[in-house]
């Protein structure tokens, strides 16, 4: 290290000074990809031992894997990109996690300061790019004020609504020199989220609540982000109200709990969707009514009802609808609060009421609209995810890419806690999965990982799969092989007078001898027998290997029900 100064604090370069901030913020794993620009950065990696750096082939992937690592801990995720093509290629990763508000800080090197705006070699203005996707970036031009901004970058990404957070680097900041402290926290006037509920509001919306004759709670992805998923089911069952959630409101809610509907939107259940649009109260908590929940927004606000919305994010609130009591705040707060009011009082729901409800809810539950055929001598889908999940561990982490198979994981997993879904839901990112369980298996070596996969979405970043195998990582890949962009063909079929216009995947490569290549095992299913041994052989015999496992399915099969482009949530296709 360098000599200190006057105040006996070590003069470091920013290199330095970067590696040095990430190891007090307790970082142990970072994704990344080297580059002329961030070169200075990677020798300070080099030198270093206080984390572990995993070499993705990609930059994309890098960013994918980093998100994973955050959802599935309580950790900020960490990426480490070159300028130019390697922040162009992390933007995709970025806006992933933007659009599901994943904490994350991603570094990227940039040119020096007097080349920025020259169009000089590798050279792209990132902080403009990325500012749309970002909760906030920043572009570095003193040394002496890098350490300052590290420190800020994780506070941003970590409270309020989480979300990703840049920095860029130019080369000569990364090897200019100042003296180096560490600020113990920072104070940001500007930027000082609401934690917790206004009393006031948190009593109006209780007494609408317990007012109400057909209640529904509808659970979105801020629940899983806050793990306050304890708190929210003993605040539903104290009441026995019916609750839905969205896709990134998976393990929020007991999905095995009598009082658990299912997801909700486009692909939800039958009794999900119904009782989200006949409820006459809702209390959303976490979520924010988008497009893919309530399908045309005229047809969902058409049904007089009143709204109550949580969420520690106030532009979020009566962002798609309209809301009668918005209650802006932590959701773990704000549940604390409701848990605490309740008991205070014996103020309940009328118990005639709710179970006259629940008999309609029962009466929607029968219709079984997430049957499917399991006479079929040809493997379908949903038996993929579903014998997958009886034999996979309880604790098992899932990961999905983007399409059908994603919509049947969606349906048919039933996930108790949260941390343990992770899946690309705002942007419907395809080739999210792969890099994701690699995420998830560096930041939870003691939980096995299982990845959900399409033959069209593998393709993506399937170089991924070097990955596992330098760093021994024991993911379990299914691609569901149908032969379509599967999602894409629905749609063609359903809207589009079943022309299948370039979504077919006529040329496929072996992906057992693919995944051979790399070193894993690699083993294929066509038939029930087949798919029943290869899954007792992946969680047994080669339980501590990566394994991709090539399912061929059923071609025709259809994620139902479905909500069609532009439809109420009462048109649902059921078949």
């Amino acid at each position: 290290m360098s000599d200190t100064n006057h105040d006996n604090m070590p003069v470091l370069t920013g290199a330095e000074i970067l590696v040095r901030a990430l190891a007090l913020e307790g970082v142990t794993h970072v994704f990344g990809y080297p580059g002329g620009a961030i070169l200075p950065v990677y020798d300070e990696i080099y030198k270093q031992t206080a984390f572990e750096h995993i070499l993705v082939r990609h930059e994309q992937a890098a960013v994918h894997a980093a998100d994973a690592y955050s959802r599935t801990t309580d950790k900020v995720g960490v990426a480490i990109v070159t300028s130019g093509p390697g922040a162009t290629n992390a933007v995709t990763g970025i806006a992933t996690a933007y659009m599901d508000s994943i904490p994350m800080v991603v570094f990227s090197g940039q040119v020096g300061t007097k080349l920025i705006g020259s169009d000089a070699f590798q050279e792209c203005d990132t902080v403009g790019i990325t500012r749309p996707c970002v909760k906030h970036n920043f572009l570095v031009k003193n040394v002496a004020d890098l350490a300052e901004t590290i420190k800020k970058a994780f506070y941003i990404a970590s409270t309020g609504r989480p979300g990703p957070v840049l920095i860029d680097l130019p080369k000569d900041v990364q090897t200019a020199q100042a003296p180096f402290s560490y600020p113990e926290q920072v104070v940001m006037p500007s930027y000082r989220p609401t934690i917790k509920g206004h009393p006031g509001q948190i009593k109006k919306a209780l007494c609408a609540l317990c007012s109400s004759r057909h209640p529904l709670l509808y659970v979105g992805g801020g629940v899983v982000l806050a793990r306050a998923h304890e708190k929210l089911n003993r605040f539903a069952n104290l009441l026995g109200i019916p609750v839905v959630y969205t896709l990134m409101g998976i393990g929020g809610f007991d999905g095995n709990d009598k009082l658990s509907l299912g997801m909700v939107g486009m692909h939800g259940a039958l009794e999900a969707n119904m009782a989200m649009h006949h409820a006459d109260t809702i209390l959303c908590i976490g979520a924010r009514f988008d497009d893919r929940v309530i399908g045309n927004t005229r047809d969902f606000e058409a049904v007089p009802r009143k709204i109550i919305h949580v969420d520690i994010d106030p532009s979020s609130i009566a962002k798609n609808v309209h809301t009668d009591i918005p209650v802006v705040g932590d959701v773990n707060d704000v549940l604390e609060q409701f848990l605490a009011l309740l008991e205070e009082n014996n103020e309940r729901l009328d118990a005639g009421a709710l179970a006259d409800w629940w008999t309609q809810i029962n009466a929607w539950r029968a219709q079984k609209s997430l049957d499917y055929d399991r006479a079929s001598l040809t493997i379908k889908p949903q038996a993929v995810i579903e014998r997958v999940a009886q034999v996979a561990p309880d604790n098992t982490v899932y990961t999905t890419d983007v399409g059908e198979h994603q919509m049947f994981a969606a349906q048919y997993l039933k996930i108790n806690e949260p941390k343990r879904f992770c899946s690309s839901g705002g942007l419907g990112t395809m080739g999210y999965g792969l890099p994701a369980a690699m995420g998830a298996c560096v930041a939870n070596p003691d939980k096995p990982c299982v990845c959900f996969t399409g033959d069209g979405s593998i393709q993506m970043l399937i170089e991924e799969l070097a990955v596992f195998q330098q760093y021994a990582l024991p993911a379990k890949v299914f691609i569901l092989n149908n032969g379509y962009l599967g999602m894409v063909a629905q749609w063609q079929r359903k809207f589009f007078g079943g022309r299948l216009s370039q979504s077919v995947m006529d040329v496929q490569p072996d992906f057992v001898k693919l995944a051979q290549a790399y070193g894993h095992v690699g083993l294929r299913a066509t038939t029930y027998e087949e798919l029943d041994e290869v899954i007792n052989d992946t969680f047994g015999k080669y339980a501590d290997r990566f394994v991709l496992v090539d399912v061929h399915v059923d071609p025709e099969e259809l994620v139902m029900p479905m909500v069609g482009p532009g439809q109420g949530l009462t048109q649902m296709l059921l078949r």
